[in-house]
């Protein structure tokens, strides 16, 4: 009762008062009190939503080749980009630091919510698999090795072999020069490749995990899975293949 007293004499003199401070501002872990009110407030001082606390609409990020993006203006004069329809992104091979842009092919597994596959939407942290070409072709260049190529069978290199003119392969292998020969052999020394990768190769697909948000910067960028974390996403995804061909018998 003292302290609405207080209050109400603060007001009543016309001293310096904030919202804040009639409302005793925040708990001191700065969670709000805005409940704990002693007492009802003129109008001009009963909390209202403000602009800067506002919620958007989700963007949605659908995969589609009509690629669409809004420019959003944000608090500040600042600016967002939305993007609704997407199809490519820049995605990074971390093992090998080497980044390429490349289309988006589909959306395999979100953690969060198995809708968001369904509708094909992108979003952060959303598993997808893209275009394995030109990773291909910065592997076959920086290593000399062409990966994801089928093995055939020993009759179909041999007709092979025999078709091809000696002097055509002669000039293929002219092309290199003895120093770009000693460079591949030396890159060649310490070349590993995950098995795994090397399977999504074959397919012409990499697993890859969206690092940025679509719906603020208005790209679909990423990183190649590889490792521990392909491991786990793939298990998910092969668990997610055996319950949905479970429910389908």
């Amino acid at each position: 009762m003292t302290l609405s007293l207080s209050l109400c004499c603060q007001v009543s003199r016309g001293t310096p008062c904030t919202r804040g401070a009639l409302l005793g501002a925040r708990r001191r872990p700065g969670g709000r009190r805005e409940s704990e009110t002693p007492l009802p407030l003129p109008l001009s001082l009963q909390l209202v939503n403000h602009r800067y606390e506002l919620g958007r609409q989700p963007a949605n990020t659908k995969l589609s080749s009509n690629k669409t993006v809004r420019r959003v203006r944000v608090r500040g004069g600042n600016v967002k980009w939305r993007a609704l329809r997407l199809d490519t992104g820049n995605y990074s091979w971390g093992s090998e630091a080497v980044t390429r842009k490349t289309r988006i092919l589909d959306v395999v597994y979100n953690a969060s919510n198995n809708e968001l596959v369904r509708t094909q939407t992108l979003v952060k942290s959303a598993i997808v698999q893209v275009d394995a070409t030109p990773f291909k072709h910065w592997y076959l260049q920086h290593y000399g090795v062409e990966i994801g190529r089928k093995k055939k069978a020993p009759a179909a290199a041999k007709k092979e072999a025999t078709e091809v003119p000696e002097g055509e392969a002669a000039a293929e292998e002219a092309k290199k020069s003895n120093h770009v020969t000693r460079k591949l052999e030396k890159r060649q020394q310490g070349r590993t490749l995950d098995p795994h990768i090397e399977e999504q190769f074959g397919a012409g697909r990499l697993l890859a995990c969206i690092s940025s948000r679509p719906g603020q910067c208005g790209r679909a960028d990423g990183y190649i899975l590889e490792g521990k974390e392909l491991e786990f996403y793939m298990k998910k995804i092969q668990r997610k293949k055996g319950k949905g061909a479970g429910a389908a018998a």
